[in-house]
């Protein structure tokens, strides 16, 4: 089974998609619960929206790599990054239109952006691990 399919239904195959992608279905409900509020908790003020974004998208980015990668980090690959990291930036942007739906809250290229660079930083380090793992166990 190639690391981009879903599991098929069967014996075990709704646990394993559950196991490999509720996390990060569960951050996404999460980032979108969060978009939907007109007005941000107060604790959410004290911090920068872009940091907000990128610490949000670092985590998104690798929950999903991690499912990409089959929860196994000899499936960190760089395509599978690289499908991480692509289906991370379309959620965001997708986030971001969710916006213009909600009162007080508009889309914004900026924090499209910095959703990119927290996802595309944390996937890199951890493509980066992998490989580095790898080349360790082989020597």
């Amino acid at each position: 089974m190639s690391d981009s399919q879903p599991p098929a239904p069967g014996r075990g195959g709704w646990f394993r998609f559950v196991r490999l992608w509720g996390p990060a279905l569960a951050a996404m409900a999460a980032i979108f619960v969060a978009s939907s509020m007109s007005t941000l908790p107060p604790a959410a003020e004290e911090v920068s929206d872009k940091t907000l974004h990128f610490a949000a998208y670092a985590t998104l980015g690798l929950l999903v790599l991690r499912a990409m990668a089959g929860g196994e980090w000899r499936g960190v690959t760089a395509g599978s990054a690289l499908r991480a990291w692509l289906l991370t930036l379309a959620y965001g942007a997708s986030d971001e239109l969710h916006q213009a739906f909600v009162p007080n809250r508009w889309v914004s290229l900026g924090d499209w952006l910095a959703d990119a660079a927290g996802a595309g930083l944390a996937i890199v380090v951890a493509l980066v691990w992998a490989m580095r793992g790898r080349t360790r166990r082989s020597l």
